[in-house]
């Protein structure tokens, strides 16, 4: 079905940020005088035969008839009611603003994207006579001449190309707006996109043009501002995420729509980040700046969550590679002003933004879980995404904690730590200020367990449970207090840490003292860094869980806890791994284990509630019950 083939290759194309950035683009395929083409606010990388919104070719065609003979001023309404009354699905999806684009093509298939070096051509000064060098055949669609709409531009176009080569073009450049390729079948247009970025790359080379690398930023400047930053931008009790960049010469403007939607027109360029600066430019703009550079220090991009600082981040980048590849060109030149008025009042891109938003308790909230790859750290990194949160997951395990990010898509990221390590534990807690600005919850999770009978215990095993389970606690908190208090004391917003222990750290656990140690230990610190910490708007808990016998810490069949439980001789009478199960489900009157949900709703109550900090909540279901 060829509404399988478009589907395919949006996904294919829309996911390759040689191709599209943020979602951006748009496809069409025509049958029986219909056009199935992208709806707005949809992602291109997400996109399935479903999702096509049915138009009325006919119809569409007609209101480029009827804007003939309209005033200039009437023409972009009229086109935009047709538009809407041409939708023939019922299914309340807004077709692309470019869909009238689409079915002026007469071939089946048309690709709309806007790849880098695509567009350092349509955004040279010079690209429109290069272009023509190039790319001898295709169409060159711009500037549009004020009061005259796209569509009857495009028409305009094609009528010029008709009489000079009696056909239709195959390729479309838009000035300042990528590129559009049509044809019969989805392979020619892709190995069309291919040459025409070889063509391009080859001769930007020859030019000596490339893209810039930008200058490091100030790593001390970072540490203290990205944080700052993003609790100056805070908006309905949420910090903003805030990602760090290369400094980058950036042109006077946007070069396309999406540098518009996503980077913004106006960067915020300041010497100095604070409160009054930051407020003046909400109060001239009407909205938080989506861009931040400080000369000479960082340059930094901004957003409401993660996902859309990240649309901004990648956008701001692309600027510079365009600004440095358009010296191939004759220079860059940023988008006209009709085109930025009128993508700056085009409520459509709104609906491709809010595809970026979470939904939740945690929504838009930054979390962290150290030891999230597998087990019990990986399903309150599920639930906590299911909240709504952006969770970075922490683990000695790089490669599986990216696997395990993976699994979550744009609302997780991984980062590296060996928690018994203060250099690793420092070096993350940089990488989260770069990457995101801070955090609004730490969940320590990684530990470790070995038991044994005392007489017998080795020291070395013993220093390697603390190391993890007691010391790695202290060099979390110790080293992401001072973001959280920076960003807490520029919103006035309250963060947390909270600690997964253990229920043996509210009882004693036989022939398990180095585990129990640490555990009862850590709630010793938490209640201290409770009552140190409150000055800095920082709450600090501690939930307690009963046993994950699903987990790997108790199922494994080497190192699990009821193997081990069952070679100490743990369990009195019991022969085989079986009976140490059915021994400890019998210690819960819900006669059943603890699972990651369980702990994760502690851990979000613990969030949610402003009326709580230095406690050790119990979530064993009723095998430990408070006195």
């Amino acid at each position: 079905m060829s509404l399988e083939k478009i589907a395919e290759v949006s996904r294919k194309m829309g996911a390759n940020p040689e191709y599209v950035l943020a979602g951006g683009g748009n496809t069409s395929w025509k049958k029986d005088g219909i056009l199935y083409v992208k709806p707005s606010g949809k992602m291109l990388a997400d996109m399935q035969p479903e999702d096509f919104v049915q138009m009325d070719i006919s119809m569409l065609k007609r209101s480029l008839e009827e804007c003939a003979t309209v005033p200039a001023d009437k023409q972009e309404d009229l086109v935009n009611r047709y538009a809407l009354f041409s939708v023939i699905d019922n299914s309340g999806k807004t077709p692309s603003v470019e869909a009238i684009l689409h079915a002026i093509f007469d071939a089946s298939y048309v690709v709309h994207l806007h790849p880098t070096l695509v567009n350092a051509m349509t955004c040279g000064k010079n690209g429109k006579e290069i272009c023509a060098e190039l790319f001898p055949e295709a169409l060159w669609l711009g500037p549009i001449n004020p009061g005259l709409t796209l569509a009857l531009a495009s028409v305009e176009g094609f009528k010029e190309y008709a009489t000079k080569y009696g056909k239709q073009p195959q390729v479309m450049f838009m000035q300042n707006h990528g590129v559009f390729v049509a044809g019969e079948d989805v392979a020619e247009i892709e190995a069309v996109y291919e040459a025409m970025k070889q063509k391009l790359a080859d001769y930007c080379k020859a030019k000596g043009a490339e893209v810039p690398a930008g200058t490091a930023p100030d790593a001390d400047f970072i540490r203290e501002n990205a944080p700052l930053l993003r609790g100056l931008c805070a908006v309905d009790g949420v910090p903003a995420a805030v990602g760090a960049m290369n400094l980058y010469d950036m042109a006077d403007g946007p070069f396309t729509p999406d540098h518009l939607v996503y980077a913004g027109s106006y960067p915020l360029i300041t010497d100095v980040i604070n409160k009054d600066v930051v407020e003046a430019y909400r109060a001239k703009y009407g909205f938080y700046p989506k861009a931040v550079i400080v000369p000479g220090k960082a340059m930094f991009a901004v957003g409401k969550n993660v996902p859309v600082m990240r649309a901004a981040k990648d956008l701001l980048a692309d600027a510079a590679a365009i600004n440095g590849l358009a010296k191939a060109f004759g220079g860059a030149a940023v988008m006209p002003d009709p085109m930025r008025i009128f993508i700056e009042n085009w409520g459509a891109e709104a609906k491709r933004r809010k595809q970026m938003d979470s939904a939740g308790v945690l929504c838009g909230k930054i979390a962290l879980v150290t030891g999230g790859a597998q087990g019990f750290g990986f399903g309150i990194a599920e639930e906590l995404v299911k909240a709504g949160a952006h969770v970075v997951i922490a683990d000695l395990n790089l490669e599986g904690a990216k696997a395990a990010a993976a699994k979550f898509g744009k609302n997780a990221s991984a980062v590296s730590v060996d928690v018994s390590s203060e250099d690793s534990v420092a070096a993350m807690a940089d990488e989260v200020i770069r990457e995101v600005g801070g955090l609004d919850l730490f969940v320590s999770n990684a530990g470790v367990l070995k038991a044994g009978p005392t007489p017998t215990f080795e020291k070395k095993a013993w220093d390697f449970v603390t190391a993890v389970n007691y010391t790695g606690y202290f060099l979390c908190v110790k080293h992401f207090t001072p973001m959280m208090a920076i960003q807490n004391k520029a919103s006035g917003i309250w963060t947390d840490f909270v600690q997964v222990n253990s229920k043996s750290g509210l009882v004693g656990s036989n022939k398990n003292a180095a585990y129990a140690a640490g555990k009862f230990g850590t709630i010793g610190m938490t209640q201290s860094f409770a009552l140190e910490l409150v000055a800095n708007n920082i709450k600090v808990n501690s939930v307690c869980p009963g046993n994950f016998y699903d987990g790997p810490l108790w199922s494994d069949p080497e190192r699990g806890l009821f193997k081990q439980y069952l070679d100490a001789g743990k369990v009195p009478g019991a022969k085989t791994i079986a009976d140490v199960k059915a021994f400890y489900l019998s210690k819960s009157p819900i006669q059943r284990g603890c699972f990651p949900a369980d702990v994760a709703k502690a851990i979000i109550y613990c969030v949610n509630q402003q009326f709580e900090t230095g406690q050790a909540i119990p979530v064993t279901g009723g095998q430990v019950m408070l006195s």
